[in-house]
C-alpha cells in the first residue's frame, strides 16, 4: 500500500492542479485556446469536472451521438479543436496519415488509480520504452489500467503537416453515479506548445445542474417561501400596529424584502441554469447584487441594534459616518468576491486570486463581530446602570441569540475546513451543498430572532428610546408582555438620577 501511494503521486498531482487551474462548475465549459500544461512526462488540460448522477435509462452502449438523450447524464464534445504550432506541424511529412496524439480521457475519481503507472511501479503517466518493451502499454499513450471500458479514452490524431484537428462527435453517456474528470492529454514532446479550443457539455438526467449544486436550486425554492411567510407575518403586525413603528423597523422591514429577493432570484437564476446549461448573466448579476446588499444591510441591522438604537440612544451621534463606512467597504468587498465566484471563468483566477478577494471579506466580517459584542456590552452595562429591566431583559435574549449563532458560526467554520481538507477531491460530492446552505439558514433564523424581539406591538416603550425628561416618566413600569405594572415614584427618580446624566454624557464622548 505505500508503494502504491508513492507511486501514484503524479495523477493526485495532476488531480488537485485541475481543481485549483480548471475548475468550473457551468454545465457548458468553454475552451478558448487554452494551454497544455507539463506534469510528469505528459502535458494535460483539464476539461472539466463535474458530479453526475447515473442515467435513469441504462444502456449497453456507452457512446451515443444519434439516440434519444432524454433522462441519461452525458458528456458531449462540441467542435473540440486541437492547435499545434507551425513549427511542430513543418517537422512532419506531409503524406503521413497520423503525425502526433491528442487523447480525451474521462474518468471517475475513484479511479483515478487507473491512470499512470502507479500499477506498475512506476512514476510516469505516459508509456516509457520500458513499460512498451515489457508489453505493459502502448508507447506515446497515457498508460491506462482498464476495467470494462472505463476509464474512456478517445483518440484524436494530427494528419500530415495540419496544424487542426477536430474531434469527431463523440457524446459519453454515463451509467454510474460519481464525480467525473476530464483530461486532454499529450504524450508526444513534440506538440508542446499546442492549445485546444471548443467546449463539452455536461447534463445530468433532470437538467444541467451540476449535481454539486442541483439541491441548492429546491432549498433556494424553500428559503423563497420560508421568507415570503416571514414577511406575511411581519406586514401583518406592521399595519397593525402602524401608529407605533420606530425607525428600526423600517430597517427589519427591508432586510427581509432583499432576502425574500435574493432567494427568488436564486431558485429563477438556478432553474434557467439547469434548463440551458448556462447562467443567465443579468439574474446572475442581480442575485448576486441583492445577496451583497442584504448582507451589509444584515449586519448593520445588528451593529445598530447592538448599540441600542431607537432603544436606549435616539440617534447614533458621531458614530453614524463610521458605521456607514464599514458598510459601504463591506458592500464592495462582498459584491467582488461574489462577482468572482458566480460570474467569473474560473480558469481565470488562480487560487491566490480568489484569496486575495476572501481576505478582507473575512477581516470586516471580524470588525463587525467585535464591534456588535463590544456594542452590546456598552448597552447591557448602560441597561443595568439606569436599572431599565425590560429592556434589559430584551438585550438578554438578543445577545444569548447572537452569541449562539457565534457558536454555530464557529463549529460550522471548523466542520468548513475538515470537510475540504478531507476531500480535495470532492468524493463527497452530494453533501457540499449543506455549506452554503447552512449560512442561509443561519442569517435567516437570527433575522427571525430580531423580528420576535422587536416585533410591532401596541407597547412600544418595551423596546423603543423614550424622552428621559420630567417627573411623568414611566417607561421601567413597562413590562415585556405589557402588562403595564407600574413601578413606584422612588424608582423612576433614580433612573432619571443615574440615566439622564450617562446619555448626555455618552452623547458628548460621540
Amino acid at each position: 500500500m505505500e508503494n502504491h501511494s508513492t507511486r501514484s503521486w503524479p495523477v493526485r498531482i495532476l488531480l488537485l492542479l485541475s481543481i485549483f487551474i480548471g475548475a468550473s462548475n457551468a454545465s457548458i465549459h468553454d475552451y478558448r485556446n487554452e494551454k497544455f500544461i507539463p506534469q510528469a512526462n505528459a502535458r494535460f488540460f483539464h476539461g472539466g469536472s463535474e458530479g453526475l448522477y447515473a442515467s435513469n435509462s441504462q444502456h449497453l452502449n456507452t457512446s451515443s451521438s444519434d439516440t434519444s438523450l432524454k433522462g441519461k447524464s452525458f458528456i458531449r464534445f462540441d467542435d473540440v479543436t486541437f492547435v499545434r504550432t507551425t513549427e511542430s506541424a513543418s517537422k512532419q511529412n506531409p503524406m503521413q496519415s497520423t503525425t502526433g496524439l491528442v487523447e480525451a480521457i474521462i474518468l471517475e475519481v475513484k479511479d483515478r488509480h487507473r491512470i499512470g503507472g502507479s500499477s506498475l511501479k512506476n512514476n510516469a503517466i505516459c508509456c516509457t520504452p520500458d513499460l512498451a518493451d515489457a508489453g505493459s502499454c502502448t508507447l506515446g499513450e497515457v498508460i491506462i489500467k482498464r476495467d470494462s471500458e472505463w476509464p474512456r479514452q478517445i483518440k484524436t490524431f494530427f494528419k500530415g503537416n495540419k496544424t487542426e484537428v477536430t474531434m469527431s462527435p463523440e457524446t459519453v453517456v454515463i451509467n454510474k453515479t460519481g464525480m467525473y474528470y476530464l483530461y486532454f492529454m499529450i504524450c508526444d514532446p513534440g506538440l508542446d506548445g499546442s492549445v485546444i479550443r471548443g467546449r463539452t457539455v455536461w447534463k445530468n438526467p433532470d437538467g444541467y445542474l451540476p449535481g454539486k449544486v442541483a439541491p441548492l436550486m429546491k432549498f433556494f425554492g424553500f428559503m423563497s417561501l420560508a421568507y415570503l411567510l416571514l414577511g406575511l407575518v411581519w406586514f401583518l403586525r406592521f399595519v397593525k400596529f402602524w401608529k407605533d413603528i420606530i425607525q428600526l423597523h423600517y430597517h427589519i422591514t427591508l432586510v427581509i424584502a432583499l432576502g425574500m429577493c435574493e432567494m427568488a432570484v436564486r431558485y429563477f437564476e438556478y432553474a434557467n441554469f439547469d434548463s440551458t446549461g448556462m447562467r443567465p448573466m443579468d439574474v446572475t448579476l442581480w442575485a448576486v447584487t441583492f445577496g451583497s446588499v442584504k448582507k451589509t444591510l444584515s449586519r448593520l441591522l445588528l451593529l445598530v441594534v447592538s448599540m441600542g438604537f431607537g432603544v436606549v440612544k435616539p440617534t447614533l451621534g458621531g458614530m453614524s459616518s463610521r458605521v456607514l463606512l464599514l458598510g459601504v467597504v463591506y458592500f464592495v468587498a462582498t459584491e467582488g468576491l461574489e462577482l468572482v465566484e458566480h460570474l467569473g471563468n474560473i480558469n481565470d483566477f488562480s487560487g491566490k486570486s480568489v484569496i486575495y478577494l476572501v481576505i478582507p471579506v473575512a477581516i470586516l466580517d471580524a470588525c463587525f463581530i467585535l464591534w456588535i459584542f463590544s456594542s452590546l456590552a456598552r448597552t447591557l452595562e448602560k441597561l443595568q446602570i439606569k436599572r431599565n429591566m425590560a429592556k434589559l431583559e430584551l438585550y438578554r435574549n438578543f445577545t444569548n441569540a447572537l452569541a449562539i449563532s457565534v457558536l454555530f458560526s464557529i463549529a460550522w467554520i471548523g466542520f468548513e475546513l475538515y470537510f475540504n481538507a478531507s476531500d480535495p477531491l470532492s468524493e463527497l460530492w452530494r453533501m457540499a451543498w449543506i455549506i452554503p446552505a447552512f449560512w442561509n439558514l443561519l442569517s435567516y433564523g437570527l433575522l427571525a430572532v430580531i423580528c420576535i424581539l422587536w416585533a410591532p406591538s401596541n407597547n412600544p416603550t418595551r423596546y423603543s428610546y423614550l424622552a428621559e425628561t420630567g417627573d411623568e416618566f414611566e417607561e421601567e413600569g413597562i413590562s415585556l408582555t405589557g402588562g403595564g405594572v407600574k413601578i413606584t415614584g422612588d424608582v423612576e427618580r433614580n433612573e432619571l438620577l443615574y440615566g439622564l446624566g450617562d446619555e448626555v454624557e455618552e452623547d458628548k464622548r460621540e
